[in-house]
Parts: structure tokens; C-alpha cells; sequence
């Protein structure tokens, strides 16, 4: 499912009348996975919630697939659009409503009316692609650990085959292993079942290795978008932002300017290894 937004802009009308988004044109593209960058405050999080329908924009509009809603536009079907989005939240806690890991994947499937049958190799097969087993289907999910938490969010969104995946930090609380496991994932989701993937992040490492294409967000509207030689090459324009660069794409850049070296940049640090070997020798 593509998703567009067009002049949107949010405006939490609280005590503080506080703009969280202004002006939000983008356009992210069906079974692709797309990057969102920001520093905290920026407003990664209210996107999110606006894509999902959890927000409805004070100005412009949002497409997702066939559903249309924004200022003057409501959301018809919401419980049909819901269906085809899953959202995994940044802080797993806040999605959990339930005593068992059991009864938290099973509310979706719930809530979309599959069958008895249909839920447990559901269960089974979402538990699997997070690389856990059965075994964690009678813990509290209050209990687990900060990782576990983590991949049980997600499974809770994989239980029921969403089109659109929105990531919110998805990084958190992961170790180096699960972090790798997830990458494999998001991969796997894309190339295999051409999932539309959105992830939200500082994580810049996770972002260049598998985004596709990336918005960075400063002062609550789009600061920079492209492919990621197009966005991270722009190292100085991105630290006056306060936007972190990998340091795989950086360490060229330095050299380049400290020692007017160009040795290119490279995807994995083991290829940018063997440049720096051979300009070394």
C-alpha cells in the first residue's frame, strides 16, 4: 500500500496550542522500507499516529491505499483501514493490555473476527519470526525483558499480516544479536511478502542499512529526503541539524576533509576497512 501525505500539519489544541507538524509532503512507496530521522521533539511519533488514524491532520491530507481522511476529511472504515496497518509502539508497555503473551497476540485476531484454527498457527508462525518459541505463551509480558518486550510488540502486529508496518524505535532494548534478527526480518518482509515498512528512529546505522529511501524531520516539517548516499553525504549540513551520520558514511567524509583523500563510500565497514588498507600500503 502507498501512503501519501500532503501539506499536512498537526496542531495538539491543548492548554499550549502546540504545532507538533507543519507542511508534511511525502510520499512513501508500496514494499519499500522507508526511513524517518529526526531529534527527539521533532515530530516522528505524531506522523506515526497520523498515518495510523490515531490522529486526524489539522491541515492536509493522508492517503493510505484506498482510504482518504485529514482536515474536513473523515476516515470511513476505520476498522477496515486498522486491518492493514500495524503500528509497534516505542515503549511495548503502552500496547500491552493483557496478563499472558497468549492473550496479547490473540486481541488482534480477535478484534478481526479470524477463526480458532486460523489464531494458533497465527500465534505459531508470528512467535517464529521473532525467533521465539512456544514457551513464552503463559509469561506475563509485564515480566520479560526490555528485548523480549520488544519482539513480542512486534509479533503482536505480525500475528494478523498488516500491508503497512510503522516502526516507532524499534531498536530499543534490543541486543547486538536481536537487532541483527530484526534487520533479517524487516528484509525478509519486504523482499518476500512486499510489505510497505516505516521506521522512525535516531538509530542512523539501522536506517542505512536497509532503507530504501529517508526523510529526516527538523523543526516539525522535512528537512532533507532521498536514497542514503544522497541524504548522509551531506555530513555537515546534517550535524548543524543535530542529525547523527553512520559511521561508515562519516569516516570517508573526514578523510576526504582532514587529508584530501577520497576513498568512496561503502555500505559495510569490513569493504571501508580494506580501502583504508590499500591507501595505507
Amino acid at each position: 500500500m502507498e501512503i501519501k501525505l500532503e501539506h499536512v500539519g498537526f496542531r495538539y489544541q491543548t492548554i499550549t496550542d502546540y504545532v507538533a507538524l507543519k507542511n508534511i509532503n511525502m510520499k512513501i512507496q508500496e514494499g519499500k522500507i522507508t526511513g524517518l530521522i529526526g531529534t527527539s521533539g521533532s515530530g516522528k511519533t505524531t506522523l506515526l499516529e497520523l498515518i495510523d488514524g490515531l490522529l486526524i491532520p489539522t491541515q492536509g491530507k493522508i492517503t493510505v491505499g484506498d482510504f482518504t481522511f485529514g482536515k474536513g476529511i473523515p476516515l470511513k472504515n476505520p476498522n477496515e483501514m486498522h486491518s492493514k496497518i500495524g503500528f509497534v509502539f516505542q515503549f511495548p508497555e503502552t500496547q500491552f493490555f493483557n496478563t499472558t503473551v497468549k492473550q496479547e497476540l490473540e486481541v488482534s485476531l480477535n478484534l478481526f473476527h479470524y477463526k480458532l484454527e486460523q489464531k494458533e498457527q497465527r500465534i505459531k508462525d508470528a512467535l517464529l519470526m521473532m525467533e521465539m518459541d512456544e514457551s513464552f505463551l503463559d509469561r506475563d509480558p509485564y515480566t520479560l525483558s526490555n528485548g523480549e518486550k520488544r519482539k513480542i510488540a512486534i509479533a503482536s502486529v505480525l500475528v494478523y499480516n498488516p500491508k503497512v508496518l510503522l516502526l516507532d524505535e524499534p531498536t530499543i532494548g534490543l541486543d547486538y544479536q536481536s537487532k541483527k534478527s530484526l534487520i533479517r526480518l524487516l528484509v525478509l518482509l519486504k523482499k518476500r511478502y512486499n510489505k510497505t515498512i516505516l521506521i522512525a528512529t535516531h538509530d542512523v546505522d539501522l536506517i542505512h542499512k536497509i532503507a530504501d529511501y529517508i526523510y529526516i524531520l527538523s523543526d516539525k516539517t522535512i528537512l532533507l529526503e532521498g536514497n542514503k548516499y544522497e541524504v548522509f553525504k551531506q555530513v555537515d549540513y546534517l550535524k548543524e541539524h543535530k542529525i547523527d551520520v553512520p559511521k561508515v558514511m562519516e569516516f570517508p567524509f573526514l578523510v576526504y576533509k582532514k587529508k584530501n583523500i577520497k576513498i568512496g563510500y561503502r555500505d559495510e565497514i569490513n569493504d571501508l576497512i580494506k580501502d583504508i588498507y590499500r591507501y595505507a600500503k
